[in-house]
Formats: structure tokens, sequence, C-alpha cells
């Protein structure tokens, strides 16, 4: 292990961690990145075990909340069908994940599919932010009357458990790298009239079964595989990636409230576009 590599590390788990839990697919642009700096790791191991650090980061921003909901379970009827909607919408990727994980890894972890999927989901999430309106913050009469009125689903613990299932389901489609774990939830979720900030909030809580669980299998199967080159740099990564994705995490529901997705959506679209000319003008 060399400085380049720790540099090329460090770059890879700021990225993870600052794009984790926006809609803009981490995956994506870990692999993107990595195929343009020259960083690889056998079936992608780094790219997911850093994904621990980002998971930690969300723990620890939520603990107060994820404090109060444990305490209220034995006594708290809302608080267990919670705990229980998020368990539902964990299942359909933990199915998938289980069955197919190493069949996308080889065939969808590809930078042409990745930069393609980053393209198509920014245009989806344009149309998204379009159809339910400009957020509250736009005065009442600038905004547009022919567009979905605000959701009535404004809080997480009211999110039903078809609905969640549902929203896991849509969590599915994020096998596909570029995709977006978070932006497939967010969509899904506001598609069966959840707001924006509860959506996004939603998919905070759903991370932290779904990116355990990846971070559980991938080193199950690739543990054996690790030698302590790989264990330092992931131990370096995990760090980095926990630092960046803690102040994501404490500024994105409010950006979001404010702002919509307009953001990320013409940043996919902006790195989509940029990844086809680097593949097209350096392979």
């Amino acid at each position: 292990m060399d400085l380049v590599q720790i540099a090329k590390a460090l770059l890879l788990a700021v990225v993870e961690g600052a794009t984790e839990f926006i809609p803009v697919s981490s995956t994506g642009h870990q692999l993107l990145v990595g195929h343009f700096i020259g960083f690889h790791s056998p079936n992608n191991t780094f790219e997911v075990l850093i994904q621990l650090g980002a998971v930690l980061a969300i723990l620890y921003a939520y603990f107060g909340k994820l404090w109060g909901i444990a305490t209220r379970l034995p006594h708290d009827p809302t608080a267990r069908r919670f705990v229980l909607a998020v368990l539902v919408a964990f299942l359909p990727a933990a199915i998938v994940g289980g069955l197919f994980s190493k069949v996308i890894k080889l065939y969808l972890f590809n930078p042409w599919i990745i930069c393609s999927t980053l393209v198509a989901g920014g245009l989806v999430l344009l149309v998204i932010d379009d159809m339910f309106g400009e957020p509250k913050s736009t005065p009442p009469d600038e905004r547009h009357t022919d567009r979905v009125e605000q959701p009535r689903k404004t809080d997480v613990f009211t999110f039903s458990l078809p609905m969640a299932l549902k929203i896991g389901a849509f969590q599915c489609l994020a096998m596909i790298p570029g995709v977006s774990r978070s932006g497939a939830t967010i969509v899904g979720a506001m598609l069966m009239g959840a707001s924006k900030r509860s959506a996004t909030e939603f998919s905070f809580y759903l991370a932290m079964p779904t990116m355990a669980g990846a971070f559980a299998k991938d080193l199950l199967d690739n543990y054996k595989n690790l030698s302590s080159d790989d264990a330092a740099l992931i131990a370096i990564g995990f760090v980095a990636a926990f630092v960046s994705a803690l102040i994501v995490v404490r500024t994105v529901l409010d950006y979001v409230s404010r702002h919509g997705f307009w953001l990320f959506a013409w940043w996919r679209i902006i790195v989509g576009s940029l990844g086809f000319a680097g593949l097209i003008i350096f392979g």
C-alpha cells in the first residue's frame, strides 16, 4: 500500500459518503471515479464495505430518534408498525440481492450502463420534481396550479405496510448501478403520496438495514480474500465515508424541503454526460 493508493481510497470514500444519501447513486459515482483513476478492488469489495461508515454516520445522526423509537416499542403500536414497515420495505432488496448480487456485479457493473442510468435517473427526477410542484418556500402567487397537490403523507410513521412494501420494490431498481438506492426509494414513496421530506427521511431509515445487509453479505463472501493492505485501505475509507456522510445527512433534509431535487437531477445528467465523453475519449 502506497500513498497513491491511499489517496485514491480517500477520494472514493469521500465520494461514497457524500453521495450515499442523496439521489445521485453512490455506487455509480464510485465505479466511475474508480474507472478513471485506475482503482480496482476484487468484486468491488472496497466500495461495498466502506458503506458501513455511511451506515454508522446515519446511526450517529439519528441516534436520538432511534433511541426514542426503541424505548416506545413495548407500549406504542405506532412505533412497532413503523419498525415493521422499514423491515417490510427492506425485504424485497434482501431477497433480490441475496439471489442475484453476483450476477448483477458480473453483468451490470459497467461504466456505460452507469452513465446511461445516471442520465435517465436525472430526467426522472426532473419529471418528479415538476409533477409535485415547487417546494413550500415558493410564494403562493408564483406556484403553478396545474401540478400535483402537496402529498398528504408528511410523517414517515404514517406509511402503511403495503406502501412500505412497494417502496421496497422500487429500491430493488437500485441493484442496477447508477440508479441510486435513495433515488429509487424517494421516487417510489412520492409516487405513493409521500412528501419530498418524508420520502427522503424514509429512505434514510431504510438505508440502515439495506446497507448493513449488503456489508455483511459482501464481507462474508470475500473476507478470505482480503489482505492486510486491503483491510487498512477499508479502514481509511470507512472513516472518510463516515465524516462525509455525516455532513450530508445533517443538511440534505432541509435542502430537499426547500429546493426539491432539481440540483441532484442536473448533477446526474452532467456527470453521466461527462462520463460518456470520458469513455469515448479515454476508454
